[in-house]
């Protein structure tokens, strides 16, 4: 359904990663590995689809599609390292630092993050509209958001790593508490740059304020509904279809919805939420029919 505008920011990817001799070549390869691996490109058709539902031009929103996924990206090779999570294997390969160095990897992830925001800034247009996609994605990916989320979701795991006054080790025998825990997680973790990738879109149509607000609310049911569905895919998946280890986080412990909630429960929720944020978007009527598709996707895929 959405093959041709994969294509797109195939191609749009690819043109932005063409570098000069500035750029070390193992740099360059390292960056180019962890972009082109594929995936399903979930954030750059949000913002794409977003700004086409609130009335505005596909093509002016393509620099922030490849910015998002820039970011997106960065974030799974860092998550991957041995101080983060520790992966051998990302869709289907070895992860960035396996097939090049550490450094190399930790150093293609900042390539990235300030090569996303360098697009943003001189390739949106006009410049007000740059500089609030700029604010809106440096708060999804930042200390409140994306980072912030990743440090919460190490120190539920890590007890060294836990604040001196944080009493989260009490909180975690009380249900109810633990799942509040891990929603506020995942909320920064994964939901906050979902959310920047709808309103971005809309900002780039030049949406009304209240249309912005109406994508932002469709963004927050989608990205913890995805979060559920990926722990629902780490619990119950295939390894060969998802690319990646599986049932890691159970192994180790980590919080996850199904371990929680267990799994019906956990789809229940993920349902949930999709059904709400597809009633979010009724005030587009046909416009909003893509995005619609999108949102059952995320409880429908399989990898």
């Amino acid at each position: 359904m959405w093959d041709e505008l994969r294509t797109r920011v195939e191609q749009a990817l690819d043109d932005y990663l063409v570098t000069d001799s500035a750029c070390p070549d193992r740099l360059n390869s390292s960056l180019r590995y962890s972009v082109q691996a594929g995936g399903k490109r979930l954030r750059p058709l949000l913002v794409l689809l977003s700004c086409e539902a609130c009335g505005g031009e596909i093509e002016a929103a393509v620099p922030a599609a490849v910015a998002i996924e820039l970011i997106h990206t960065y974030s799974l090779i860092h998550d991957d390292l041995p101080a983060m999570d520790n992966d051998d294997l990302r869709r289907g390969r070895p992860t960035n630092h396996r097939q090049f160095d550490e450094a190399t990897a930790i150093l293609a992830g900042d390539g990235l993050l300030t090569l996303a925001f360098e697009i943003l800034a001189r390739d949106v247009h006009p410049p007000e509209v740059a500089v609030s996609c700029v604010l809106d994605l440096s708060a999804a990916a930042g200390i409140t958001g994306m980072v912030g989320g990743q440090m919460a979701d190490l120190q539920g795991e890590r007890p060294e790593l836990r604040d001196s006054n944080s009493d989260e080790s009490g909180q975690k025998s009380d249900q109810s508490a633990a799942v509040d825990q891990l929603e506020s997680i995942h909320r920064r973790k994964t939901g906050r740059l979902l959310r920047s990738a709808l309103t971005m879109g809309a900002r780039i149509a030049r949406a009304e304020a209240d249309t912005v607000d109406l994508m932002d609310h469709f963004g927050k049911c989608v990205g913890l509904a995805f979060q559920i569905a990926d722990d629902l895919l780490d619990f119950t998946g295939d390894a060969a279809r998802m690319g990646k280890a599986v049932r890691k986080d159970a192994e180790s412990g980590k919080l996850t919805y199904p371990g929680l909630l267990g799994v019906e429960e956990s789809r229940r929720r993920a349902e949930h939420l999709i059904e709400e944020a597809r009633c979010s978007i009724a005030p587009l009527g046909d416009r909003g029919q893509q995005l619609d598709a999108l949102a059952r996707f995320v409880l429908e895929r399989d990898h």
